[in-house]
Order: structure tokens, then C-alpha cells, then sequence
């Protein structure tokens, strides 16, 4: 089940957006706790999954972890997609 606050978070995978697949990759890159997302550049979490991982993953991954930071520091549950944009100027920077 999501949780629908952060405190409600006790996996990775109750996080809203990340699943199984995400989760596994926030553990391989030493994220193993939700509330370890907390104050996290979540594209600096991107480019070190795909230094760890040493391939390219989608830009919607980025996305996912933007929105998983912003929840776990007290945010609404809000889609993946809606990072899209920001993800965009971001990384365009």
C-alpha cells in the first residue's frame, strides 16, 4: 500500500511512484530507507544510478526520484510526469 505521508513510508516501494524496480535501484545506490531520500539532489541520485549501474536510464527515472525526494520532505503525492517539465530546465542547465 502507498502511503500518503511520509511517515507512512517505511519501504522504498511505499513511496509513491517507486515500485519494485525503482526501489531496487535507490538500494543499489545506498539508498535502503525512505526517509534516507530526505535532502537528496535527486539528480545527483539520477547520474549516480547511471554511473552505478554504467548505462543510460529514461529521464521519466529522474522524474520518479524528484518525485519521491519532494514527498519523503513533506509533499503531496503528485504523478511522476509533473517533474517532467523542471526535470527539463534542469538538466538543460
Amino acid at each position: 500500500m502507498k502511503a500518503k505521508k511520509a511517515s507512512e513510508a517505511l519501504k522504498l516501494a511505499q513511496i509513491p511512484n517507486v515500485g519494485k524496480s525503482i526501489a531496487q535501484d535507490l538500494i543499489n545506490i545506498g539508498i535502503k530507507k525512505p526517509e534516507q531520500l530526505i535532502g537528496k539532489d535527486p539528480i545527483a541520485l539520477y547520474h549516480k544510478l547511471e554511473r552505478v549501474m554504467g548505462e543510460r536510464h529514461d529521464p521519466c527515472v529522474c522524474d520518479t526520484l524528484m518525485a519521491a525526494v519532494e514527498f519523503m520532505e513533506g509533499g503531496k503525492v503528485k504523478p511522476w510526469w509533473d517533474f517532467t517539465a523542471k526535470r527539463k530546465k534542469l538538466l538543460k542547465n
